[in-house]
């Protein structure tokens, strides 16, 4: 399926400026090229767009209140200085599986000045001497290369989080506290049901001894 006609159908009759979460993988674009996508989604704050085939990110439109973008596995290795213009608020970016084989590739994105986390995995330029290093000087806004920090810390599992706290259209969170406490509340129940069978049990078996006494004491 094209990806114009995936986000069609992501839409499900919301109009661009409902949608907070767009996910088209594995999707087809057109000779390389984003489409389908257009400054209309001025709400969109999590864009994937993982093995759709990109190798340039001229046509992505202007997407001022993105946070998070996946392009995993798709041919990029240049344009990549249109997400600072285009998305100048983004704090995660995964590039992994892409053509990036220079550290001039990555300098492109020097000026994404909110950029936090960065993933590289399956990258040529993953293979130069001291990557790491390199990249935490060239970025200095980036806290987390491929998962850790300068100091190999491992990021905090946030995206797990996201996806629980979120719709399934990236539209309302689910209220946790509220099920939580019903949760806590059941627990409770059960326990308090659970105590009350032992204690009636218990009565039970000290009446039945109780009678088991008197015909002891009558045939004496």
């Amino acid at each position: 399926m094209d990806m114009k006609k995936r986000i069609t159908l992501e839409l499900r009759n919301r109009g661009p400026a409902e949608i907070a979460e767009l996910v088209v993988d594995n999707s087809r674009s057109a000779d390389g090229q984003v489409e389908g996508l257009t400054d209309a989604f001025t709400e969109l704050e999590f864009l994937s767009m993982v093995n759709v085939g990109l190798s340039s990110l001229s046509k992505l439109p202007c997407l001022p209140k993105l946070h998070k973008l996946e392009l995993s596995d798709n041919n990029l290795s240049d344009s990549l200085e249109t997400l600072s213009e285009k998305c100048p608020n983004l704090t995660y970016l995964n590039l992994s599986g892409n053509k990036i084989k220079e550290l001039s590739n990555v300098e492109a994105l020097v000026n994404l000045k909110s950029l936090q986390s960065l993933d590289l995995f399956n990258c040529e330029i993953t293979s130069l001497e001291e990557y790491r290093e390199s990249v935490f000087e060239l970025l200095p806004q980036v806290t987390f290369l491929d998962g850790f920090d300068h100091e190999d810390n491992e990021a905090p599992d946030s995206e797990g989080d996201d996806d629980d706290e979120d719709g399934e259209d990236g539209l309302a969170p689910v209220n946790r506290a509220a099920q939580d406490d019903d949760d806590d509340e059941f627990g409770d129940e059960e326990e308090e049901e659970d105590q009350a069978g032992v204690q009636g049990e218990k009565r039970k078996r000290d009446v039945d001894d109780e009678g088991e006494d008197d015909e002891d004491d009558e045939e004496d």
